[in-house]
């Protein structure tokens, strides 16, 4: 048998040794040793083969717009969706779409193949999102995944518009029905808003995947709704609740309850610890809350979570790469996972467990699945994210779309040539 492509001699994150053959777009064969022909060899030897990164929460529409019209002078999530407010007018579906397809160029170099994002469907402002997205996600299909939600920013009942335009946009082709039940003016509109979105879902058979409880306030207690209406509605498996930051300021009794009522739901997680630490907590003195939601305590119930890098360089966070390894590392912190074990599966949640959430069964290292990977400058996931490590390759669907020369990190001291390497045998 001849392929197109040979991965050869890499390192699988379970620690196998084996070479990848690619056919047709698709993983063909994966044995100890393959001598057959092929198109092009990657000699991945003594590296890292992982499947792609995931990104299972995103903001799109807004991306690489830092600055425009003007920054978040208080850092507070409040004012950075004030500001989006003002930017979502003057903002053209062009410049959405040019600053979107940058984004995707950025991620790809990085190793990240798969993107859940948020769009606003608050007003015909945000339509324009909508329609430019829809137009990069054809754009990008060759080597991203890209999923869309429809998210009225505004609140599917606060927003007048909302609710005519988030049907409009899921009628338009948007793939996830989303919402933001803690951001409507009482809590009793909050629940009412779970509770008919997860219907709209319900009839026309598509995912659901909340902002909920994305507060300090510890009686932003959304989270419960949905997972009562996931069961209600026969939703399991398809139901995500983003950020949950409120958990962090919850009664541990409270939490005592709540957990177990998300694991029997089956409803995941998506925290997103970059932006989560930097939002919460602005109106603490000392000691400051995390901002983060309880993510060691969810993996204990067994409920599935994924790690989401949320914004970059837009009304809300003033920094990001796209480097979901960067997200890893900080959630990893900020969680406290620090045993073998936990640092292993924060590698997981921002490759496996998202894609899971994202519902892509074409992904992952298996025969048959879509030859879509990544080649890491490490020699195991927790190594990758202790390093950041380099991408030396990214193949999207069988083909390579990135590659970068290996560094080699040498110190040489006055009288003491020598060199030192960033990776450590572990």
């Amino acid at each position: 048998m001849s392929f197109d492509l040979i991965v050869k001699g890499g390192t699988l994150p379970d620690g196998t040794v084996a070479d990848i053959g690619v056919a047709n777009g698709l993983i063909a064969a994966i044995e100890p040793s393959l001598s057959a022909d092929a198109g092009e060899i990657v000699d991945a030897t003594n590296e890292l083969v992982a499947p792609p990164l995931v990104d299972p929460h995103f903001h799109m529409d807004a991306t690489l717009s830092y600055g425009t019209p003007r920054i978040n002078g208080s850092g507070t999530l409040l004012e950075g969706i004030s500001l989006w407010g003002e930017l979502k007018p003057i903002q053209s579906e062009e410049t959405i779409e040019a600053r979107a397809l940058s984004y995707c160029d950025w991620a790809a170099s990085m190793g990240l193949l798969a993107i859940r994002t948020h769009v606003d469907t608050s007003d015909e402002d945000g339509l324009k999102g909508v329609r430019a997205l829809l137009s990069v996600r054809d754009k990008i299909k060759d080597y991203i995944d890209l999923q869309l939600v429809a998210f009225p920013q505004d609140g599917f009942y606060r927003s007048p518009t909302a609710k005519d335009c988030t049907i409009k946009a899921l009628d338009m082709g948007v793939d996830v029905v989303g919402g933001i039940p803690h951001f409507e003016r009482t809590m009793d509109d909050g629940r009412r808003s779970v509770t008919e979105l997860c219907e709209i879902a319900a009839e026309r058979g598509l995912l659901v995947d909340m902002h909920c409880d994305e507060s300090d306030d510890p009686m932003s207690r959304h989270i419960e709704q949905l997972a009562y209406e996931t069961q209600r509605l026969g939703l399991q498996e398809r139901v995500a609740g983003s950020h949950l930051t409120s958990m962090h300021s919850m009664d541990n009794y409270y939490v005592s309850k709540l957990l177990p009522l998300i694991a029997e739901a089956q409803v995941s997680a998506i925290p997103n610890p970059l932006i989560n630490i930097m939002l919460q907590g602005r109106h603490d003195t000392y000691p400051k809350r995390r901002g983060q939601t309880r993510v060691p305590e969810m993996l204990a119930h067994g409920i599935r979570v994924g790690f989401g890098q949320d914004c970059v360089l837009d009304p809300w966070y003033s920094l990001g790469t796209a480097d979901m390894l960067d997200v890893a590392f900080m959630g990893l912190h900020v969680a406290q996972m620090s045993s073998p074990s936990d640092m292993r599966h924060c590698f997981e949640m921002v490759t496996t467990q998202s894609a899971a959430i994202m519902g892509l069964d074409d992904y992952g290292l298996a025969v048959g699945k879509k030859a879509s990977m990544v080649v890491l400058d490490a020699r195991n996931p927790i190594e990758a994210i202790r390093l950041r490590a380099d991408r030396l390759f990214v193949i999207a669907k069988g083909k390579v779309i990135a590659r970068r020369p290996k560094r080699d990190m040498a110190l040489n001291l006055p009288g003491r040539p020598s060199s030192i390497n960033r990776r450590h045998d572990a």
